[in-house]
């Protein structure tokens, strides 16, 4: 029943009309719409990881988007950026980073950097974040604002997030942040024994599963999650 109740809001917060009158949106009063989102959208939905809400409640997510849609930055669904691309809902966030059981000492891996906010999520709570981004223009731009915003545990790449990044393995996490209809095999290599991966599995036009797989003495063990729904992977793994 639980499970089915976060489904249902997850599909519910998929329409921006909806999402969008959720609250009030004071421009000038970031801080105060952060504690809410934290609050009802998060933490009410069942997130309980007090490292998860911690970075949320201190992370700006208004300066991840637009200026001319900051006013929706903490209703809880996606938004556009650049490129085609969306900054995800944020209790997706929250839901991935706390899934995979993020522990201080850990090095993570992200596949599709976007706008850099679920890097900027992860780098709270994590040792070392490395973040790979397929198109060029969002790469930059997110390089840059996690710089600006003095992450000195992220590195951002621009290139094929299929091919991981081999020079930093193996990981202890690694976060996929678009659909894929399987898993990229040189990212199950560079997953250490024990480490977690999480992305949203399946066909990549329509809705996909949020799936956690775990390794296990060279094998990755599945436990699905709920439905979601992402932009699609690009790159080699659409071959």
């Amino acid at each position: 029943m639980r499970k089915l109740f976060f489904v249902f809001l997850f599909l519910t917060c998929s329409f921006y009309s909806f999402c969008s009158s959720q609250y009030p949106q004071n421009p000038q009063n970031y801080e105060e719409q952060r504690k809410r989102m934290v609050k009802n959208d998060i933490e009410g939905r069942g997130i309980k990881d007090q490292r998860v809400l911690t970075a949320m409640l201190k992370i700006p997510r208004h300066l991840f988007v637009a200026e001319s849609i900051r006013k929706h930055a903490y209703a809880d669904h996606p938004l556009p950026i650049d490129a085609g691309q969306t900054i995800s809902q944020p209790y997706i966030v929250a839901l991935m980073t706390a899934a995979v059981k993020l522990k201080s000492s850990d090095r993570v891996l992200e596949i599709g950097t976007g706008s850099g906010y679920q890097a900027a999520v992860l780098a709270e709570i994590a040792k070392e974040v490395y973040s790979i981004e397929i198109k060029k223009v969002p790469a930059e731009k997110s390089q840059k604002l996690l710089k600006k915003m003095k992450y000195k545990n992220i590195r951002v790449k621009h290139g094929d997030g299929y091919f991981g990044w081999k020079e930093f393995a193996p990981f202890d996490v690694i976060i996929i942040t678009a659909a894929a209809n399987k898993v990229p095999k040189p990212l199950v290599e560079q997953l250490k024994e024990g480490g977690r991966m999480i992305l949203p599995l399946g066909k990549t036009n329509y809705y996909q599963t949020l799936t956690i797989f775990r390794k296990k003495k060279n094998k990755i063990k599945k436990e699905e999650i709920i439905p979601v729904r992402f932009v699609p992977m690009t790159g080699k793994v659409r071959e």
